[in-house]
């Protein structure tokens, strides 16, 4: 992927993605961010770290996931749909991958403790998870607003240990409880820990978070050239909000001729509707108004409730290499039906927004009949069976 350039702590130099990226943050936490920095280097490069972060994911979050042939749905549409399983990692989504190899880094730092940002609540969970596994306490910031319309995540994560926080400020879901966990790792980062949930916030972060994520990619692009006659897809599809699912999917096929299209919601298109700005110790593209504030996103998923993306997102869209476009609550609760009901499959509100826009697509000039698809199921539909019982039309 884009080559990173370290130089310094400055926002200008530090952690880039051509116009993207950098580390905006307050000068009391330049130190922490830099502290995360030199540690990950470091461990990226030992084989031990690497080791043991591999075996966990094997032994305990059960990779690799399978790629499972979507037979019936392909056959109505016209095309080959392979999906990428990360519904089947225990915890239930990709976010057990990056906050594994995260907290296994909090360790080596010597941090007592984790503190997260959630809006779905799988980063909550995986991060509850691997706090009880590794005997770190957990602190989850968590929008009221997903608090009350993710309770199932909610009271997993308080089982498992964890302390949620509900976060009642501004629009009262992610962006506003990552808000709330960067100020509270202010207050404590010599001794605590932000365990980051995806490709966004300041530099290491979006390069850190891809790569523990880049697992699914690397290992769809091993399973791909298993199957497939040409070795890649035509098409690679994951759903988009701050975007660590679809950076680590992308980044097992950027170097090839696969079309990368990133699908985000209708209403949280930072990729597809931002301008640059910045958020959260970086810089990116973002919804704002004509005043240059951050806009309210919304998204019947509370993971793509986002109001921008990750810097290598804006990056990707920039040079061409990524396409991003945009579907609606309605399609995305249709596709999750749908793919219910000709493969048995459950996939989470988030995840069905790029299934929904494969099914839109097919069979246009964007994207050919008889093409070949790779979609990331980036996690399971248990938490929101609440809403698909409200929004769905059975």
């Amino acid at each position: 992927m884009s080559s990173i350039t370290v130089s310094s702590s400055n926002a200008r130099t530090v952690g880039r993605f051509g116009h993207y990226g950098g580390r905006y943050v307050p000068e009391s936490l330049v130190p922490a961010c830099q502290a995360v920095a030199d540690a990950f280097g470091e461990a990226w490069a030992d084989p031990g770290f690497r080791g043991s972060l591999a075996r966990l994911l094997s032994a305990y979050a059960g990779r690799p996931t399978p790629l499972t042939p979507a037979l019936r749905l392909s056959a109505e549409l016209g095309l080959s749909v392979l999906l990428k399983r990360e519904d089947l990692t225990h915890t239930g989504s990709h976010k057990i991958n990056n906050v594994m190899g995260q907290a296994l880094l909090a360790l080596r730092m010597g941090r007592k403790r984790l503190i997260a940002e959630t809006g779905a609540g799988m980063h909550g969970v995986a991060t509850a998870t691997a706090g009880a596994l590794l005997g770190l306490p957990v602190k989850v910031f968590m929008g009221e607003r997903d608090v009350e319309r993710q309770a199932h995540n909610v009271f997993r994560m308080r089982l498992l240990g964890a302390e949620v926080v509900p976060v009642t400020t501004g629009s009262r879901t992610l962006k506003d409880a990552t808000s709330e966990a960067m100020r509270h790792w202010v207050t404590d980062a010599d001794e605590a820990y932000y365990c980051v949930g995806s490709v966004i916030g300041p530099h290491p972060y979006p390069t850190m978070v891809r790569e523990f994520q880049r697992v699914i990619g690397d290992e769809a692009r091993r399973q791909c050239a298993a199957e497939l006659p040409a070795a890649v897809p035509d098409y690679v599809v994951a759903c988009v909000g701050g975007g660590s699912n679809a950076a680590g999917t992308f980044a097992g096929f950027v170097d090839t001729a696969a079309k990368l299209v990133g699908v985000e919601a209708e209403g949280g298109s930072g990729a597809a509707n931002g301008e640059i700005g910045v958020l959260h110790g970086s810089q990116s593209l973002f919804l704002q108004d004509e005043h240059g504030q951050i806009k309210e996103a919304h998204s019947i998923a509370a993971g793509l409730d986002y109001p921008g993306v990750g810097p290598e997102h804006a990056h990707l869209r920039d040079l061409g290499r990524a396409r991003y476009v945009t579907v609606s609550d309605a399609e995305a609760i249709e596709a999750a039906v749908r793919l219910a009901r000709t493969e048995g499959i459950l996939p989470a509100i988030e995840s069905a927004h790029a299934l929904a826009w494969v099914i839109r697509a097919t069979g246009t000039s964007v994207l050919p009949s008889g093409s070949t698809v790779l979609v990331t199921l980036s996690g399971r539909g248990d938490k929101d069976v609440s809403i698909l019982m409200a929004e769905a039309k059975l």
